[in-house]
Order: structure tokens, then sequence, then C-alpha cells
């Protein structure tokens, strides 16, 4: 028989935590059991999964005790409490916090992109940055062909990436304004509804953010590439779901467009989508609900001779985060990735 796997979710009630529930049940993941973990507040709740109604449990020490992988999306500070014990009760963890994603010891996987990096993972893999996914998934393909030698991005970032509040944030404003009242910022710091703003997370001394250097950095670790020259601007925009990403690219030498068209109509995890009659190219509104990242408007930059640009869409909640995590598991699985053994392993917070 099929070996099936006992799995946990660690933030099971949060938007990317419900979508991992999606996923585990689209995909047929071979289950043999299947555990929701929360905050204690949330214990007692029930979440649908299938024909059944999962109970949320309080996650406490013994909670990964009978579990081969834990799914961890409840947070940084929550990944590096329960780490220790995820891996010392033999499980691996694939986290969807920053926590470990810059650690040396942990590998950060995209598998379009370096499955072969998962191997090394010593009870932990983390799932890079959601815009980090995005646009990796688009730019790999090209950078096999011909190493890209400097990538500039800017993001348009739905309020997804901020979380189920957050687009409810979103919603509430909007009707508000359309109501003739004030929008109330409460997870955001600024209006979202019918406004743009760069991204609110801390800035560092050179002015970028922490989203901006986790594209940079991520980037740079997943490619292989330590001194990948790259740079980013991350601004939050008001749209529901689903990141959208402006990429310029330089390389050594031209790239043909045609051939970066037929590359990215071939690549894994990429849907090409380019109607110039119309007009017609990748927009958020079309990318939610698809695993696939949607590229396209794939043309020569004007202003340098090997240069590319291209423009692409990608649902944040799904590739940007929970699709990312469960084909990780769904790796470890095929690979036979997943100790056995209960082994303590020493954990880098």
């Amino acid at each position: 028989m099929p070996q099936s796997y006992r799995v946990a979710i660690l933030g099971a009630t949060g938007a990317v935590g419900t979508e991992l529930l999606t996923l585990l049940a689209e995909r047929s993941f071979p289950l043999s059991g299947l555990k929701l973990l929360a905050s204690a507040k949330s214990a007692g709740q029930r979440l649908p999964f299938q024909d059944e109604a999962l109970p949320i449990e309080a996650v406490h020490d013994q909670a990964f005790d009978d579990v081969d992988i834990v799914l961890a999306s409840a947070g940084g500070s929550v990944s590096k409490a329960w780490a220790t014990k995820i891996v010392e009760a033999g499980a691996v963890m694939i986290d969807n916090s920053s926590a470990f994603r810059m650690d040396p010891t942990v590998p950060l996987v995209v598998p379009e992109v370096n499955p072969e990096a998962a191997a090394a993972h010593q009870g932990i893999i983390a799932n890079p940055n959601c815009t980090t996914i995005l646009m990796n998934v688009a730019v790999y393909p090209l950078h096999q062909v011909q190493p890209v030698r400097r990538i500039v991005a800017a993001s348009y970032q739905s309020s997804s990436g901020a979380g189920a509040r957050a687009m409810e944030e979103l919603k509430n404003q909007a009707q508000a304004i359309l109501n003739g009242q004030a929008p109330r910022p409460e997870i955001f710091p600024h209006p979202i509804a019918f406004n743009v703003f760069p991204h609110n997370s801390a800035l560092n001394d050179l002015g970028y953010c922490e989203e901006e250097m986790k594209m940079v950095n991520e980037t740079r670790k997943i490619f292989g590439v330590p001194d990948l020259r790259i740079t980013a601007t991350c601004v939050r925009v008001p749209v529901l779901r689903a990141h959208s990403e402006a990429v310029n690219l330089d390389f050594d030498a031209p790239f043909d467009v045609e051939q970066a068209r037929e590359i990215l109509g071939q690549a894994p995890g990429v849907k090409l989508v380019e109607d110039w009659k119309t007009n017609h190219f990748p927009m958020p509104i079309e990318a939610s609900g698809q695993d696939a990242v949607l590229v396209g408007r794939i043309r020569q930059d004007i202003s340098n001779p090997t240069g590319l640009e291209l423009w692409l869409s990608g649902d944040q909640i799904r590739k940007g985060a929970a699709l990312n995590a469960v084909q990780i598991a769904e790796l470890l699985v095929q690979q036979n990735l997943i100790r056995s053994a209960k082994q303590p392993v020493s954990v880098q917070a």
C-alpha cells in the first residue's frame, strides 16, 4: 500500500491555514491523520475538511509526538517557540514565516526552482516570502537559459498578504468610503481602500523595508547566487487577493523576446497570459484561486539592449504561501525525505 502521513497545521484558523486545508483535499495528499492546531482561544472550534468537521486543538508540548509533517503558518514567534519540540518529535516543519529563511542550515525552497535543496533539511524547511516565490517562479526559467545579472522589481501587493483580518479591513473601508464615512485603519497604518502606499514593514538604514530585503536576500539564497544584483520597491494596493509585480531583468547579452515567451509558456508553475490586441495581460482578479503564476507583457527594455521586461500576477495565499508549502510536503514524500526516527536536532532561532 502507498504510505500515508500524519500532518499537523499550526495556525489552522488563519487565511493560509484554511487554504492549506483546501489544498490538502484538492491534491489528495496521502494523509493518515490531520491535526489542526492554533491558540487556546480557538480550541474547540471546528473547521470543515472534506466530509468532516475537524476540531481545533490548542498547541501544547506533546502536540507533535504523533506527527510526520507540520505545516506552520502562525507567524515567526510561534514557529520559533515550537521548532525545537517539532524537530525533537521527529517531524519535519515546513515553515511559512520568516523565522528560519536566512538560517544557513535551513533550506529555502521553491519546488519549481531548487527542489534539490530540500534533501539537506535537518527537520525544518522554510517557505519563502510570497513576493519572492512569485518572482522566482517566473524568472528562474529564463535564468537557467541565460543567467540574469540584475533584477529590478516593483510589487503591487494585495491585502491578503497581511492576513484574513486585513482582507476584511479592505472590504470594510471600501464600504465606509462608499457610504460617505471615513475609513478606519487598524491592521494597516493608512487607509488601504482606494489608496496605495509603500509596504509598511520596518525600514532599514538604507531606506529599504523588510519586505523588499526579503525579495533581495531570499532570491539570492534560492538561486544560489549570493552576489546577485537585485533591488525592489514593494507597495500595498487596494486589491483583495493576489499580488502583481513588474520585473525588469538584465542579462550579459540580449535575450530574444520570442525565446523568452516560449520558455515561459512551457515553464512549470507558469501560465502565459498575453493578448496584445485586446491589451489583456495578467491581472490579480484572474490570478486569484489559480495555482499558476500568470506571466505576460514580455517585451524588450527599450532603454537597455540586454534588458527584458515582464509583468506577473499570482495568488499570494495559494502559490505565494499554502500551495508552495504543500508542494514541499509532496516533494518530501516523493523523495522519501521524511525522517522515520525520533531524533533530537539542534535548532537555531
